[in-house]
């Protein structure tokens, strides 16, 4: 299980609930269902880091909760 933030919402225009990974640039997935989309970003999370591994980039390390303005 991944350590990163995940922000899930609904999203009527998608018709799916949408997880955004705010630590990792562009990492972001969807599902029908609250479950689907937390097991797709867990998934989408770990390709991110592999493919960062394999270009070379810095990975950030989580860091728990993040507070916004």
């Amino acid at each position: 299980m991944s350590k990163y933030e995940m922000v899930i919402f609904w999203s009527e225009t998608d018709g799916a609930f949408v997880v955004e990974v705010p630590e990792l640039p562009g990492c972001m997935a969807d599902g029908s269902n609250y479950q689907e989309a937390v097991a797709n970003a867990e998934l989408v999370i770990q390709e991110w880091i592999d493919t960062a591994k394999e270009d070379g980039r810095s990975i950030p390390e989580p860091k728990g909760r993040l507070i916004y303005a």
